[in-house]
């Protein structure tokens, strides 16, 4: 056994473990995390909010990566503090567990621990400057790299009050520090949303060298696009804004109740539509993964509809019972819970785990709902009967998914016919391309890796299942042969466990109709299996434009470098001696150039397909794909003038 000594036992000292070992405090080094710190430093200005103490919260961030929030709260103390012998501000943001949200006595309500990650910010930060404005004075310290360059000093005057942070996040950490105006959007108008008479505000700037630190929000040089929100009426503006054009069954319903310093603000409606979208928050903070909010939420609808149903003989003999499924397919519904000390699944806070509110939330649901259905008849009818369309589709769902596993061969390990599977038994790293059959189809075959990469060949265009009920659905034979060799079926009944391929990629041709299909794919994606985008599965192929070809020198154009002539001038070919292929279909490619360009991983080009909107996709899907002409019509109108490098 080889010995080692004293002196080769590393000491990490302050924030050092966070940098050495990122992924212990972070998930990953992506773009979302790249965004979660601007999450953490935001909603520390959003619990002062809570409190009471802050009425305006600004962002501020550069094209190379400078981020500024600015909140006009309570400051951080200034004075030494007695343990770390410190600033208080030196401390918070250079301490791990350093925050007066541990006290009691100064939040009641908090986003619980965003201190513990105004230090990992400054960790996994190149620079960090935080001013404190207080009594007509700025105080100041700097860091690179978390260690401080000076100690907390006066700068200058101000007649500001509040907390600026401005930091860049180190690209040796990250995998990529470019700031996305949409994702910080959703985030903020979610924020004002929550946050009734709170001032939020989204600035993009160009390029800078240094920090940005004016106050003066309107005099911040070189704007590229600005964004301001407030509400009042926050929680029924975001239901109507969530349900848009979709048409309601009823009113729009509101449960509001406060009890042991737990506060619960709930507003629903149901759509004719089959479609479902709950969107959870626990003190203001969204909860994708929802769980004890969520889901006593639903319990207490389903109970008290079931219990209505049964004591008014509403219900047909074959459905006997309605379960979850039947009562939240077509709901739309904002949930938000404020907790005293809420416990989170980690620092992620995807998921609350606060068990002892689990009743409450129930109780109160049920009772609501029971009084609604017994006070007006009418709508209790209208809203039982909407249930049961969605009992009786579950199980003529259920029918076509019995007699779907019983007559495929899939039933007997045998996968559908049309599909070349990979030889790879374990789900890592492998990948399906769905193409189009007349297309790439024979080309996808010839090129693929045949050990990782599975081809599914599409005839023609799939059902538009926007439209389309789910027993219809089913008994299409594209549609249903993709969820057959996926594996890991529909909806409510995802299992992810049985998806069989790690990547699913669209690769279709890049003309008119290539886009439809596409679009088709990623519409039923997003409505029956969407824990595929949700658990970052889902990617679209990128196929080249052009090839330029000038002696040796070859070159393969893809999007969105759309101008031909801007291409050859960028990479140095000259017009007049280049061979330019201009490629408008992946049937154009050989198996060699398709490997080459658009499915050796090593070459290629993804768009991974996320959802950092779900409003946002929501409506885009109901606007492009839906039955409504008019907001279809309003859309291509409208953007019509952004389109580019059109193929008909």
């Amino acid at each position: 056994m080889t010995e080692y000594w004293a002196d080769q036992i590393r000491v990490l000292e302050w924030l050092e473990p966070v940098r050495e070992r990122p992924w212990m405090y972070i998930w990953s080094t992506d773009t979302r995390w790249l965004h979660h710190m601007i999450w953490e430093i935001v909603d520390n200005g959003v619990d002062e909010a809570l409190a009471g103490f802050c009425n305006e919260i600004s962002v501020v961030f550069s094209e190379n990566g400078w981020v500024t929030v600015y909140d006009n709260g309570r400051w951080i103390p200034t004075d030494i503090h007695s343990k770390t012998k410190k600033s208080t501000v030196e401390t918070v943001f250079t301490v791990l567990h350093a925050w007066w949200k541990f006290n009691k006595d100064v939040y009641k309500i908090s986003g619980w621990l965003h201190g513990v990650w105004a230090s990992v910010v400054n960790a996994l930060s190149e620079k960090l400057i935080v001013q404190i404005h207080r009594k007509w004075k700025i105080h100041q310290q700097e860091y690179e790299r978390w260690k401080p360059l000076y100690d907390l000093k006066i700068v200058w005057d101000t007649d500001y009050t509040g907390t600026v942070v401005s930091f860049k996040a180190d690209d040796t950490v990250f995998d990529t520090t470019k700031y996305s105006w949409s994702t910080i959007h959703t985030r903020l108008i979610q924020n004002a949303y929550l946050t009734p008479w709170v001032t939020f505000t989204l600035i993009q700037v160009a390029d800078t060298d240094n920090p940005i630190l004016d106050t003066n929000l309107e005099s911040q040089a070189r704007i590229i696009k600005w964004k301001r929100f407030l509400f009042t009426n926050w929680i029924l503006t975001y239901l109507k804004n969530l349900i848009w054009t979709k048409k309601t069954i009823s009113d729009y319903f509101r449960i509001e109740k406060e009890w042991k310093n737990v506060y619960a603000d709930i507003a629903f409606a149901y759509v004719w539509e089959g479609n479902d979208n709950i969107i959870s928050f626990v003190n203001n903070i969204h909860t994708p993964d929802g769980w004890t909010h969520l889901n006593w939420f639903k319990a207490g609808l389903l109970k008290a509809l079931n219990e209505y149903a049964k004591e008014n003989k509403l219900l047909d003999k074959k459905i006997w019972d309605l379960q979850l499924g039947d009562v939240t397919s077509g709901l739309y519904s904002i949930i938000s819970i404020k907790v005293p000390e809420p416990q989170f699944e980690w620092q992620t806070k995807w998921k609350l785990w606060n068990w002892y509110i689990r009743k409450e939330i129930e109780k109160l649901v049920y009772d609501y709902v029971k009084e609604v259905l017994e006070k007006d008849e009418e709508l209790s009818k209208v809203i039982i009967e909407r249930v049961k369309i969605n009992a009786k589709a579950r199980m003529a769902a259920k029918l076509a998914r019995e007699t779907v596993m019983r007559k495929n061969a899939m039933s007997m390990g045998v996968l559908p016919w049309k599909l070349t599977d990979c030889s790879a038994r374990k789900r890592k790293w492998t990948e399906v391309f769905i193409v189009e059959w007349d297309s790439a189809g024979g080309s996808a075959k010839q090129a693929r890796d045949s050990k990782l990469q599975a081809i599914f060949p599409l005839r023609g265009k799939i059902l538009n299942t926007e439209k389309s009920a789910l027993d219809r659905i089913l008994q299409n034979n594209e549609v249903k042969s993709l969820i057959i060799w996926l594996g890991a079926w529909l909806k409510e009944t995802y299992d992810e466990e049985k998806l069989r391929y790690d990547k699913i990629i669209i690769m279709t041709d890049a003309d008119v109709d290539g886009a439809h299909i596409r679009t088709l794919l990623l519409t039923f994606f997003f409505r029956y299996m969407k824990p595929l985008i949700e658990n970052w599965h889902m990617f679209v192929a990128v196929s080249p434009l052009y090839k330029f070809t000038q002696g040796k020198k070859v070159k393969y154009i893809y999007p969105p470098e759309y101008d031909m002539d801007e291409a050859l001038k960028k990479y140095g070919f000259d017009p007049t001696k280049t061979s330019i292929q201009r490629y408008k279909g992946l049937w154009e490619m050989n198996p060699e150039q398709l490997w080459d360009t658009t499915m050796d991983p090593s070459t290629r080009k993804l768009m991974q397909i996320n959802i950092q909107d779900a409003q946002k996709a929501d409506e885009i899907f109901t606007t492009l794909m839906g039955t409504e002409i008019g907001p279809r019509r309003n859309f291509i109108l409208t953007h019509a003038k952004n389109i580019r490098n059109l193929d008909i």
